[in-house]
């Protein structure tokens, strides 16, 4: 029985065959199983930021039909938490704007989207009016999350902040409706 297995283990190492498949599999396995990373890490990023969206748009219907209730900055952060349920530690990493558009003299918000950075102190928020009935709105919501695989592939070539977050922001523009 020993003798057998000797035998053909010496076989194995002495065949040849196959050695050239083993070159290429030991070059392309690591690129196949980057690709695997990378295409996780930008599924939960578009999963977050549908549901950034859709936190966002139930939100915005709301608050165009509810023109006369008195909202601010956190009830409507409050109310895109709630619909949005997978986003992890939602009202200390989401930060909203929100201004007054005039149709025919249309200005948008600043290039840089107004995030949370959890590494330094807490900024006031910045761009903040609520519109009354017939106004034009935009509405902008930065969130910060971590990245499952931070060192490689999409979660390194991401920008971070400080504390390792990334980015993502959702846009909505709305009238207020008459009451």
């Amino acid at each position: 029985m020993i003798q057998r297995s000797i035998k053909a283990w010496r076989r194995f190492r002495g065949d040849e065959d196959g050695s050239a498949m083993l070159i290429e599999f030991a070059i392309l396995s690591p690129l196949l199983f980057g690709c695997l990373l990378m295409s996780v890490e930008m599924s939960f990023y578009a999963i977050r930021h549908m549901l950034l969206d859709r936190g966002l748009d139930m939100t915005v219907r709301y608050v165009r039909l509810n023109t006369n209730t008195p909202m601010t900055h956190q009830t409507i952060k409050d109310k895109i938490c709630e619909s949005a349920i997978y986003l992890e530690d939602c009202s200390e990493v989401l930060r909203l704007e929100m201004i007054q558009v005039d149709p025919r003299n249309f200005a948008s918000f600043d290039q840089s989207p107004d995030c949370v950075d959890t590494s330094e102190d807490p900024k006031p928020v910045r761009g903040w009016t609520l519109g009354v009935e017939h106004q034009l709105m935009l509405l902008r919501a930065c969130a910060r999350f971590k990245p499952f695989f931070p060192t490689t592939g999409l979660g390194y070539a991401l920008e971070k902040d400080g504390a390792g977050r990334v980015s993502m922001v959702s846009s909505a523009a709305f009238v207020q409706e008459p009451n």
